[in-house]
């Protein structure tokens, strides 16, 4: 059984897989005496992982830390100084490419942050873009200005706002989704609609689904997914 380890820049999500299948649990309930290897996705820093390590440690467990690659198998990373990528975005690419082979995969993934990447039937990340979470949006507009405000009780909507906390989330929605149906109707261009495949995770991830495309499909474990198989390609590296 290996432990799955996703470190957000809000959270410690833990997960243990077993042939496959992924299991989300909490770190208290870690049935570490079936542990046999420890898989991080570490985006930024939280001490919330420190005593997981601890005890990796103390069991004599190996752990790894993954790490973002020019090419990986036949995937090719955007980014020319791949280092500068988020770990994060680039375990959604290696989900996404082997969960839908032959298929161009856009993928948003929604929390603190929203990122959409693009990636090709062959294989090749096209690159994307990072902005702004829809509470990290809020937040900022309420803090740098006077008589705005928002409130925890209204939901969000791509509607106009007919009052100010309509007005904020609405917009902050309608901005995310406008931004991911950009990135679609650029691929659109050089694939056919059943070549596309829209891939949504996150927090956020299914709201954003419902106001762009439901026949997209949300995971909850999409970067625990991609540990797995950039650990594969290790495997037989």
């Amino acid at each position: 059984m290996r432990l799955l380890i996703d470190v957000g820049n809000t959270a410690v999500k833990v997960a243990t897989e077993r042939q496959g299948q992924i299991s989300v649990i909490s770190e208290p309930t870690i049935p570490w005496q079936d542990v046999s290897e420890v898989l991080i996705a570490q985006v930024g820093k939280n001490d919330d992982l420190e005593p997981i390590l601890q005890q990796a440690k103390s069991r004599s467990l190996p752990y790894m830390f993954a790490t973002v690659t020019a090419t990986l198998g036949d995937l090719v990373c955007a980014y020319p100084e791949f280092n500068n990528l988020g770990i994060d975005r680039w375990l959604t690419v290696v989900a996404s490419h082997h969960l839908f082979p032959g298929k161009a995969c856009v993928i948003v993934d929604s929390g603190t942050a929203t990122k959409v990447d693009v990636l090709t039937a062959s294989g090749q990340h096209q690159g994307g873009w990072i902005l702004p979470g829809l509470d990290m949006m809020i937040d900022s507009l309420v803090a740098n200005t006077q008589k705005v405000f928002s409130d925890e009780h209204t939901e969000f909507a791509t509607s106009f706002g007919k009052n100010t906390p309509n007005a904020v989330k609405n917009a902050a929605l309608s901005a995310t989704v406008a931004l991911a149906q950009r990135a679609i109707d650029e691929i659109e261009q050089s694939v056919e609609a059943q070549q596309l495949q829209l891939v949504f995770a996150g927090g956020y991830g299914e709201l954003i689904q419902q106001h762009l495309d439901n026949s997209g499909i949300y995971f909850d474990d999409l970067v625990m997914q991609g540990l797995i198989y950039w650990r594969k390609y290790q495997q037989n590296a």
